[in-house]
């Protein structure tokens, strides 16, 4: 697994191994980074460069990390599995992100209030057939979480069931994962 574009690109992230399968760790793949970074940059014009990013259900970090390559202001990461957050730290360090990123320990279906300001990308990436998504993406509607005009990247395996407050712009099937673009805001339907 490595970046694959800006200004880390090529970088080789660590393994996830055989690990705990507790952990329920599925990277999202080179391939599927790559296309949902296209459809962000070109098909949608979406600004990463100076952007606030949320990475949920982090995992690798990966998500994160590439948007970080591609000019991402700021990254925060949450995941509440050990194993996760030691990947994540390995793959920080490796990225020499450490000033401008963040890694919680934290349920993403709980994330209580946010007391900073919104975030302008949230990817969304939880284990699939649980509908962790929709409980993760009422959370951080709920504690104000989203910039006003915040685009979510959201993974599954089947068609996930967005907040009315967000609306649907775009979805793509790559292999056994579904991305769906979300834009909260005004101009979610332009």
């Amino acid at each position: 697994m490595r970046i694959v574009g800006g200004r880390l690109r090529g970088l080789k992230l660590a393994e996830v191994g055989a690990g705990d399968p507790a952990a329920h760790l599925r990277p999202t793949t080179d391939r599927v980074r790559e296309a949902v970074f296209n459809l962000l940059l070109n098909s949608h014009g979406f600004p990463i460069e100076g952007a606030r990013v949320l990475d949920l259900f982090a995992g690798t970090g990966a998500l994160g990390l590439e948007a970080l390559s591609r000019g991402a202001g700021r990254v925060a990461f949450v995941d509440e599995g050990a194993a996760a957050r030691a990947l994540l730290r390995a793959n920080v360090e490796k990225a020499r992100a450490m000033g401008v990123t963040d890694i919680w320990r934290r349920d993403a279906t709980n994330l209580g209030p946010n007391r900073g300001a919104g975030y302008d990308l949230v990817f969304l990436d939880p284990p699939y057939g649980q509908r962790l998504g929709e409980a993760a993406l009422a959370s951080a509607l709920a504690g104000g979480w989203l910039a006003p005009e915040a685009m979510v990247v959201w993974e599954e395996d089947t068609a996930p069931l967005p907040p009315l407050e967000l609306t649907p712009i775009d979805q793509r099937r790559y292999g056994d994962t579904l991305v769906t673009l979300l834009r909260a805001g005004s101009e979610a339907g332009a």
